[in-house]
């Protein structure tokens, strides 16, 4: 039944009702070529007509942007209120170049202008030479391109007076191209605090392509996409110091003017402006009164020695690791900058290798021999390795003889110590007993090649010979003499390292290795800068103390020598703590070439240690006479900001009012 209706034809008005309607189908099909022909038309008419046009406007207009150096963050001291670095604002005046003036016609036109602005300057300023004048002015507006393209503004004059900026901004309208923009021109503490430790700027564009830390800035900088990364060849960028090792987070990021230029390279419009973002700011660990005390302490001792001309000092606290003052003298002022008046002194000596120079002015070498100073660490060593003990006695006849040929080697002075312990030892500054119970032991046991090498093992878990950590860049790791490939026998190295006359260190790693030898072993990483914080105030980064290494000793051995570094300075009569300590007196040279480097080194309070200082005074004489009155000078500047026992105790003059 199904299947027969299934089969049955349609009837003729379900036919009529399904038939489409011719008229619909000719409507649609007049419609669809009516704007098919339309668009076939505008495509032909872009094609053949407006394209030219297209083709040279996309050819001869583009956008460029042109950066602006970001607001470089400041640096403080220890107390997050005194600036050490800071940006300061200023207004200055910049050219942009409409016209191609490389054309001898229009050229006039620019040098006219020159003349103009020549006149204004010299109308504002009258008397002062350093007003540019229209030669100068010209050669700033670069109108041959020569330094960079025609659409880049021309930088006149910067740090504008306030009339002159009043006139430009009145006038704008009878200058077109002329711009008054705001720069920062970077600033230092006029008491030149620290500023070796603080670093210093110079433009990008002099920044050499063998210098690691923009490597990769200068490799990227034609790919950079990115505005605010974008580095102007003027922008002044961190060359040395903190300003150098924290680039990146000090610099903020680049503001920069945007406009369209055409085929010639020239602005065709005005410009927008997306201002900088300023750079996070430093929290130094350096506090600005105990550096300035330190700074003083031994520019008034090198008035004092009749060679010494420099002298370097640090001051680590012992239980964060923090430089609460890190001196080079002599200085520089760095808002003074003449590379021929501070190339012997714009390094920071207390961490680098500064050779010597025998051209005035003469700069004697930064590392030197650590002398006696030395000492506490070899009985240490020879403690732990059983090369003798504590109670052991040694008969000290005021020299110790090394080899076959019967070469002596003398205690300083010739000082005749008779029977002396370890300890004493250390107290009498013994070179005879550092030779026969250390050097010459520790080769019996070893043997020459590792003798040395165990002797170098224990040098770098002090710090001695390896990097510090320190926040600063260009470390100088130390030179280890005793490890020379040169004509000198195992034991004569063994036993001249064993006094301190086979390795010169910097003062920063003498600093290091006397902060563990009061926090017994502990080799704490060093700071110079301790928060980092946004344009807002608001920490970002906050750097905690830090152990590098830790070397086992027992206690009564580190006890033993505490109570060896006894040694009489009468620069610290009247000191109120009881305090560790060892003076030494390197010899570099021999003849009329020997020269005595004075050496210190101190912790205090001897049971409780707050601070670690190093002192050294290159060709300054004994250590107790050059170096350690600069050390009493650091410790009581310490003492009254902070307090040795916890309490500061302020300035004496003070306390009287």
């Amino acid at each position: 039944m199904f299947k027969r209706f299934k089969n049955k034809p349609p009837n003729e008005d379900e036919r009529a009702v399904n038939k489409p309607s011719t008229a619909r189908l000719n409507v649609f099909f007049f419609a669809a070529f009516v704007i098919f022909s339309i668009l076939i038309f505008r495509l032909a008419f872009v094609q053949f007509v407006e394209g030219p046009e297209l083709t040279y406007m996309e050819s001869t207009r583009n956008t460029k942007d042109i950066p602006l150096a970001p607001v470089r963050g400041p640096i403080y001291d220890a107390t997050g209120k005194v600036a050490l670095a800071y940006s300061e604002p200023v207004q200055s005046l910049y050219v942009l170049l409409y016209e191609d003036y490389r054309n001898d016609d229009r050229r006039q036109e620019a040098e006219e202008l020159a003349r103009e602005l020549a006149d204004i300057f010299k109308r504002f300023n009258p008397g002062d030479e350093k007003q540019p004048d229209a030669e100068e002015i010209i050669k700033r507006l670069d109108l041959d391109h020569q330094k960079t393209f025609g659409y880049v503004p021309r930088l006149v004059k910067s740090d504008l007076s306030t009339r002159e900026i009043a006139y430009f901004m009145e006038k704008k309208a009878d200058y077109p191209g002329i711009m008054v923009l705001e720069e920062n021109v970077r600033r230092y503490d006029p008491d030149r605090v620290a500023v070796q430790v603080i670093g210093y700027t110079r433009e990008f564009k002099r920044v050499p392509t063998t210098m690691k830390q923009y490597q990769t800035i200068i490799q990227e900088s034609a790919s950079q996409r990115d505005p605010g990364l974008v580095y102007s060849q003027d922008e002044r960028v961190g060359f040395d110091g903190l300003e150098l090792q924290y680039q990146q987070e000090l610099r903020g990021r680049s503001g920069y003017q945007s406009i369209d230029i055409d085929s010639r390279n020239l602005p065709t419009g005005t410009m927008e402006l997306t201002p900088p973002e300023k750079g996070y700011s430093l929290i130094s660990t350096i506090n600005k009164e105990i550096q300035l005390a330190t700074q003083q302490a031994i520019t008034d001792e090198l008035r004092k020695l009749p060679k010494a001309i420099t002298g370097y000092a640090v001051a680590m606290e012992v239980d964060t690791g923090n430089i609460v003052a890190m001196a080079s003298m002599p200085d520089y002022d760095p808002n003074d900058w003449d590379y021929d008046k501070i190339k012997f002194v714009f390094r920071n000596g207390t961490t680098e290798s500064f050779p010597p120079n025998d051209n005035k002015p003469r700069h004697a070498e930064s590392v030197v021999l650590l002398g006696s100073v030395i000492k506490p660490l070899s009985v240490l060593i020879g403690l732990k390795e059983g090369l003798f003990t504590a109670g052991q006695t040694y008969p000290d006849k005021g020299y110790a003889v090394l080899g076959k040929d019967g070469r002596q080697v003398r205690n300083s002075h010739s000082a005749y110590n008779g029977n002396i312990t370890a300890r004493k030892a250390i107290e009498k500054s013994s070179n005879a007993f550092m030779i026969d119970m250390v050097g010459k032991q520790l080769l019996r046991k070893y043997g020459g090649d590792k003798g040395i090498e165990k002797w170098d093992e224990y040098m770098k878990s002090f710090g001695l010979g390896v990097s510090t950590g320190i926040d600063l860049p260009n470390e100088f790791l130390g030179q280890l003499e005793y490890k020379a490939d040169n004509d000198e026998s195992a034991l004569t190295r063994l036993a001249f390292a064993s006094f301190g006359q086979q390795a010169k260190y910097t003062t920063m790693q003498l600093a290091q290795y006397t902060t563990m030898l009061a926090n017994k072993g502990k080799r704490m990483e060093p700071h110079l800068v301790k928060e980092i914080r946004d344009a807002d105030g608001n920490v970002v980064k906050k750097f905690t103390p830090k152990v590098l290494n830790e070397v086992q000793f027992a206690d009564a051995h580190w006890n033993e020598v505490h109570k060896g570094m006894v040694t009489k300075v009468s620069s610290f009569e009247g000191f109120p703590y009881d305090f560790a300590r060892k003076t030494g007196t390197s010899e570099q040279g021999t003849g009329p070439n020997k020269k005595e480097n004075g050496v210190f080194i101190a912790f205090a309070p001897r049971d409780n240690p707050k601070l670690a200082v190093a002192v050294v005074v290159p060709e300054g004489g004994f250590g107790s006479v050059s170096a350690s009155p600069i050390a009493r000078k650091i410790f009581d500047a310490y003492d009254e900001v902070y307090g040795l026992d916890g309490i500061p105790k302020g300035k004496k003059d003070q306390k009287q009012e």
